[in-house]
């Protein structure tokens, strides 16, 4: 387990996790069963790269997740890499887009970019070493603006902010975890969470 870390997979509204089968966005597994069988699945297949599951690492300089509900969990083993923002800064896409409800129903076309040469300078295999790296999110901000700039792409907007504001670590296979809460806004987090 990675200790004293605590870890997020965010959850669509109905607190399942969803994947795409063709042009469609299809259930893939529910709260229930992640609690259940204490394992989460790659859920994601994206950007060139094999199917992946992508949680964020909580920690002082990263309070905030990609949506704002989820499951808190600690893994049974580390993730296969870390950036420190979501991973669609990486890619050729013109217009990244901040709110996953503009994007959800279209998630074939979005995560469709290709990722931008170069991109591994912004991989850390662990936590420390991003942070270490990237001890800010004005530096962050920065390097990666710099970075889609060189790439021949329009400077980031302030608007984009939020997406450098959580980082993914990233699973590319189905890991075991210690279920540790559930988080929501409403009644529903409760009831799911006293159930399960």
């Amino acid at each position: 387990m990675v200790a004293d870390t605590f870890f997020v997979k965010s959850l669509e509204d109905d607190f399942f996790t969803k994947t795409i089968e063709g042009d469609v966005k299809v259930p893939c597994q529910s709260i229930d069963e992640i609690v259940q069988t204490g394992v989460i699945r790659p859920n994601t297949k994206s950007f060139g790269k094999q199917s992946r599951l992508c949680t964020t690492i909580l920690s002082p300089n990263y309070l905030k997740t990609y949506r704002s509900q989820g499951i808190i969990f600690f893994p049974k083993r580390p993730p296969c890499y870390i950036v420190p923002f979501d991973l669609v800064l990486l890619t050729d896409a013109k217009k990244p887009i901040v709110q996953y409800s503009r994007i959800k129903d279209n998630l074939q076309y979005h995560y469709n970019h290709r990722l931008i040469p170069g991109f591994d300078k912004f991989v850390f295999s662990n936590f420390e070493d991003l942070l270490r790296a990237f001890p800010t999110h004005q530096k962050v901000w920065s390097e990666i603006t710099c970075f889609r700039t060189k790439a021949g792409l329009s400077p980031l907007p302030l608007s984009k902010y939020r997406l450098i504001e959580y980082n993914e670590a990233v699973f590319e296979s189905e890991i075991s975890i210690v279920p540790v809460a559930i988080f929501g806004r409403g009644t529903v987090p409760r009831q799911i969470a006293k159930k399960t």
